[in-house]
């Protein structure tokens, strides 16, 4: 039997993620692979695309109505979607009430005790919130339920600033567990030479541009209908882009520990592709009056 492989999926917030990995696991899906989706953001948008709703019921909402999550079955959490992808989202707090990532920790736990990680999965996707890797959020590298983590980029600078502190926990705990990065998925903003600068980043941190996803307003056509692309439109480019980075994931045998940049070397690549203006010292702390003068 293929060994089950947990992959977490950070980045930016906005940066696409969710959209990014729903399109990708259907992809997955329809090339026969067992997947189940763990939504690991208190907005619970990470599964939206597969089951056709505006918001699946969160582990934890169901077992703050139950009165507590022992309170709950397997089925309550765990829906299926489009070609049988297994769909859960953990939730969180309100807004300003406790840690959102204590969302993530119990309903990780809740759906291995209680089975979700079926003997026939080949992948777990986890979907976690913007580039956060403090408390709970960095669950899926701490305890080492994910060993394959994959951020998604593009081209802006704040997208690659972000990238790279991603990687600076990625090997906090990889010299403790076995969490490994396994590339950048590059998507894409039409930047200036964006696919040459990932790639560069990629290089620089010892890992790989995995795939270049292209922009494609069909994405967003079917994200109206709340449908990947896989499903809403097979023959467009845009479903062959999706499987082709699934196909690069199922074959992905490169997991490193990253070699994240400090800060100066980050901006010089960033200035060597344009992206950021060397800081000219002479107008640093000068008002607009003083530089008029």
């Amino acid at each position: 039997m293929a060994k089950l492989r947990q992959c977490a999926i950070y980045g930016k917030g906005g940066i696409g993620k969710s959209t990014t990995t729903q399109n990708l696991v259907a992809a997955l899906a329809e090339a026969g692979k067992k997947v189940m989706i763990i939504g690991c953001d208190p907005k619970a948008d990470s599964t939206r695309l597969i089951l056709h709703s505006k918001m699946q019921n969160t582990v934890m909402q169901l077992a703050a109505d139950a009165g507590s999550v022992e309170d709950l079955e397997l089925e309550d959490v765990l829906q299926v979607g489009y070609k049988g992808i297994k769909c859960a989202e953990s939730g969180g707090p309100e807004p300003g009430v406790g840690c959102a990532g204590r969302g993530v920790i119990t309903a990780i736990n809740f759906l291995e005790e209680e089975g979700a990680y079926e003997e026939d999965l080949d992948f777990v996707f986890y979907d976690v919130l913007g580039d956060v890797v403090c408390g709970g959020f960095a669950m899926p590298i701490r305890e080492n339920k994910a060993q394959e983590i994959y951020i998604v980029v593009s081209g802006e600078m704040m997208a690659m600033y972000a990238a790279n502190n991603i990687a600076k926990g990625i090997v906090k705990y990889a010299n403790s567990g076995s969490v490994r990065l396994a590339g950048l998925i590059c998507n894409s903003r039409k930047t200036d030479r964006e696919d040459e600068l990932i790639e560069a980043l990629a290089a620089k941190i010892g890992t790989q541009m995995i795939h270049f996803v292209p922009r494609d307003n069909v994405v967003q056509h079917a994200e109206i209908r709340r449908m990947t692309v896989i499903e809403y439109d097979p023959n467009a480019k845009q479903a062959d882009e999706y499987r082709a980075l699934a196909r690069k994931i199922v074959d992905n045998k490169k997991f490193i520990i990253p070699t994240p940049l400090e800060m100066e070397d980050l901006e010089a690549l960033l200035m060597e592709f344009g992206i950021m203006e060397a800081e000219d010292e002479k107008i640093v702390g000068k008002t607009a009056a003083e530089l008029a003068a």
